[in-house]
């Protein structure tokens, strides 16, 4: 199905050392080593970085590492999925979480869905927040994740290919470290931002965040654009004690940093993502989910 080669890869980068990653697997370190060798000359890519206090990846292997992960993924749960021809399986859909895209509000509505269709199964899917990672499932939705449920504009559409049902406008909010000087209300008002610097998201949320960047700039707020969500954002956000646009839904996502509503009335649409040609166990769920939530 893949480069086995690739488990001996993700194996070493996880263990920080070779001899650790052997020690882990019952093997010698030098066969991990001429493993690295060959997958590295078979991909004409230089991986690791070694010097005697150790090794690091690359910056083509940090890329690697991410891809690798859930194509790894995407190919077992294929086999797991023809495996499971006449068994049911067609009843499991799977869903998509990260630390971005959690999965509580679908999980919540569990229990209505499951009255309404008996034989549908959740499995969780779990990936990393990476760019790579985002365009790959939100292009093949229905090809190792079935559904995400996340933050969207009307261009995901046209951009990724897959549909989208709308199941909430969600209030924006910021996130701030446990030891920024706002931490300790409840509520932040605009006049508390004022002079503070707000990073906020580039890119397909501009049809939102647009509004919401000409309203805080007006405010005398500094804005500090970045490219995409992912933990180094919110580690960013607590190093630097910054504000972060964020959701209610975050608040699991950073140990270190609190999520605060603002007195303002800024949205993004929030809803299911899925294919735009849906298995019939989608199509059962999405019609239920809809019930559900009385769309």
């Amino acid at each position: 199905m893949y480069n086995r080669q690739l488990d001996t890869f993700i194996r070493v980068a996880d263990a920080g050392s070779f001899s650790k990653a052997a020690e882990n697997n019952f093997i010698t370190p030098t066969a991990v080593i001429k493993q690295i060798n060959r997958l590295e000359k078979e991909l004409g890519l230089r991986l690791f970085v070694r010097t005697y206090r150790g090794i690091a990846l690359t910056e083509e292997g940090k890329l690697l590492y991410d891809d690798a992960k859930y194509v790894i993924q995407y190919c077992e749960d294929s086999v797991r999925r023809a495996k499971g021809v006449g068994k049911h399986s067609e009843d499991i859909i799977r869903i998509g979480v990260s630390p971005m895209t959690p999965g509580e509000f679908l999980l919540g509505l569990w229990p209505k869905i499951h009255e309404l269709c008996p034989n549908i199964k959740f499995r969780l899917v779990t990936f990393d927040n990476t760019p790579e990672n985002a365009w790959n499932i939100l292009h093949n939705l229905g090809q190792g994740i079935d559904v995400v449920a996340g933050w969207f504009d009307n261009s995901y559409e046209h951009v990724f290919g897959c549909a989208a049902l709308k199941l909430k406008d969600d209030p924006i909010c910021c996130a701030v470290s446990v030891h920024h000087k706002l931490s300790s209300k409840n509520l932040i008002t605009v006049d508390d931002l004022r002079g503070e610097s707000l990073m906020l998201v580039r890119g397909n949320w501009e049809f939102y965040i647009g509004e919401l960047r000409d309203f805080t700039l007006k405010q005398g707020v500094n804005i500090i654009d970045f490219d995409f969500y992912d933990v180094s954002v919110f580690n960013r956000c607590e190093n630097s004690d910054l504000c972060l646009m964020a959701f209610d839904s975050w608040k699991n996502a950073h140990p270190l940093m609190k999520i605060l509503p603002v007195e303002w009335k800024f949205t993004v649409p929030y809803g299911l993502l899925y294919s735009h040609t849906p298995s019939k166990i989608v199509e059962r769920l999405i019609d239920a989910v809809r019930f559900v939530v009385e769309l």
